[in-house]
């Protein structure tokens, strides 16, 4: 689990648990680099799913099959870094609400960029509209849920932008402490109590990364291009000129793999 992942997780449990609240499920639950069982109080029952055997997982579960637990089994459910590795994320989507009661609530952490990452398939992103498309896809099935936030996070160490979304079967009035996107920098949230989309921009943090790193490119070609030009029509400055483009030449072979990288394209020399 990288670090905003984990963090997240922490800060949902610190703001959305009930003192009413007993059973959690977590789908995708080995213990790496860190678990969102962590961050559960003490007092909860919990378990947790995994397509293969491994820390933290209490039962084994098969990809597509139906999750062999009963309906309004769970007060909570959550899901990290799992639902992009899904084929078919929208109809496990529908299994995770079966399982709440009435007031329950699915958490959900899933990438919104980088790297192509098989686990063992990488299949998807999430951009910010990516809850309220779920809610949708619940209603047209005959199940009913709400969104209550959801957003988009800036990336910390691990360069990873989380889409972050709260889920609840309807039912007694929503009680949180705050919400998940006054915490940190975040973008094109949604919210059960605004009417507006939170702080909205119109590209993804991903999407702004790539598009200063192709500024950068471009603007170091230009410079390059007319040191060229010097070289050639002021002879005495030949030397000069070719060890400037000579380290312009570098640096824009550094920014072309930053590209690569942030395009999720292996690296690859100018």
């Amino acid at each position: 689990m990288h670090d905003t992942a984990y963090e997240h997780g922490r800060r949902f449990f610190a703001l959305y648990w009930q003192p009413h609240f007993r059973d959690v499920v977590e789908l995708g639950s080995q213990d790496v680099n860190g678990s969102l069982r962590d961050h559960a109080p003490a007092t909860a029952s919990y378990l947790g799913l995994d397509a293969a055997p491994g820390r933290g997982v209490d039962k084994v579960v098969t990809p597509g099959d139906p999750l062999p637990l009963p309906d309004a089994c769970a007060d909570v459910v959550v899901t990290s870094s799992a639902l992009e590795h899904d084929p078919c994320f929208w109809e496990t989507f529908l299994e995770l609400v079966r399982l709440l009661r009435p007031g329950g609530l699915l958490y959900v952490n899933a990438p919104s960029n980088h790297a192509f990452h098989r686990y063992p398939v990488d299949c998807w992103r999430f951009y910010p509209d990516a809850g309220v498309a779920l809610v949708e896809w619940g209603r047209r099935r005959g199940v009913e849920v709400e969104l209550v936030e959801s957003f988009v996070a800036r990336p910390a160490a691990s360069g990873w932008a989380d889409f972050v979304a709260v889920f609840r079967r309807p039912g007694p009035p929503l009680v949180r402490l705050g919400r998940l996107a006054d915490f940190g920098e975040t973008q094109n949230g949604y919210d059960a109590e605004s009417t507006e989309l939170l702080r909205h921009h119109a590209e993804t943090f991903d999407m702004l990364a790539l598009a200063q790193a192709r500024q950068q490119l471009q603007n170091c070609e230009r410079e390059r291009d007319e040191l060229r030009a010097q070289a050639a029509s002021a002879p005495g400055e030949l030397g000069k000129a070719y060890e400037a483009i000579l380290a312009l030449k570098q640096e824009s072979e550094a920014l072309r793999r930053e590209l690569h990288t942030l395009r999720g394209h292996p690296s690859s020399g100018a």
